[in-house]
């Protein structure tokens, strides 16, 4: 690749670029505690602790956690009765430990502690008799382990303001909703908006189920994004609160892109652009963010500035199990 259009500069002089980086970004205390508690397992039962799906959705992340010892897998049929699992911090339906249980495996649940909430909301209003609209993305790990905290049947999955009107419940049911944690800030009041229009009636979680963390997120780029000309944001394509950050960007007016690592960025995007604003999802890890600051000031005079919306103190507690 070429680097940058640099003007009618001296040989060897680099154009200005304004660099802002978006604080909160990156780890949340969710992902931080699910990848303790892969190497703290390792730490305790061993090498190879197997692990069902990805771990958080991060391949640098994950990539990392192999080489300690960690083996990555889809179903738990491809786990040996007698080696230690961790199920994903995306959490699992219940169909999962049960599995486990029947098999006697030693497991380790590292489902993050405010999707566990809305798991234990989801059994309460099923015990209520409320049917549940679940708000969310159909196929992400996190729907797919709520959904399976209730029976079948009782929880309808919706995506979009469309899809509410699409609903065939009479306005007498008793009806519920819970959202994905990961989602766009704005896109879900929306749809809680059209909820709660077409159905007076429905019972909203007591509090919100969006994370502190991508809330955060969101935020930080909302700050940003006005005073960029471009926002390059960290992570996977496969990241729900990844591309949830490239959205909010986008919908500013802000060209946006998603990238994995600094070997991803087209020099091409760089032309013109006297202001570049980075973020992370809060599965990318902070040294991911350097590389790319790294990779600009290669083609660039860069300088730095954070964009601070607030400051994030949040720790959850490791699995009683491997505090022994």
């Amino acid at each position: 690749m070429n680097a940058p259009f640099q003007e009618n500069r001296p040989s060897g002089e680099k154009l200005p670029l304004s660099v802002l980086i978006a604080a909160p970004r990156g780890f949340c205390a969710g992902v931080d505690r699910a990848i303790e508690i892969v190497e703290k397992a390792i730490e305790k039962y061993g090498a190879p602790v197997y692990v069902r799906h990805e771990i958080v959705h991060n391949r640098y992340v994950v990539d990392g956690l192999k080489e300690k010892g960690a083996i990555f897998v889809e179903e738990l049929d491809e786990v040996p009765d007698d080696m230690p699992v961790v199920f994903s911090a995306h959490g699992v339906p219940k169909s999962v430990p049960a599995e486990a249980q029947r098999r006697e495996m030693i497991y380790v649940d590292a489902t993050c502690p405010l999707v566990s909430k809305v798991h234990r909301q989801a059994e309460r209003q099923i015990a209520k008799g409320q049917h549940i609209i679940f708000i969310g993305h159909d196929g992400h790990p996190e729907v797919i382990g709520t959904m399976g905290q209730v029976p079948t049947g009782q929880m309808t999955l919706v995506e979009t303001v469309e899809d509410v009107e699409t609903l065939q419940f009479s306005q007498e049911e008793s009806l519920s909703f819970l959202t994905q944690t990961t989602l766009s800030v704005d896109d879900t009041a929306a749809i809680v908006d059209a909820l709660k229009a077409r159905y007076p009636q429905i019972v909203a979680p007591k509090a919100e189920d969006i994370c502190y963390a991508t809330s955060n997120r969101q935020e930080a780029v909302k700050a940003m994004a006005p005073a960029c000309d471009l926002v390059l944001v960290i992570g996977a394509p496969n990241s729900s609160n990844s591309l949830r950050l490239v959205e909010v960007a986008e919908r500013l007016g802000t060209t946006s892109y998603l990238i994995q690592r600094a070997s991803e960025i087209d020099p091409a995007w760089l032309d013109g652009v006297g202001t570049v604003g980075i973020t992370a999802g809060a599965s990318a890890p902070e040294v991911l963010v350097r590389e790319v600051v790294a990779r600009l000031a290669e083609w660039r005079d860069v300088s730095e500035e954070k964009i601070r919306t607030a400051e994030e103190k949040m720790v959850f507690k490791l699995p009683r199990q491997l505090m022994d």
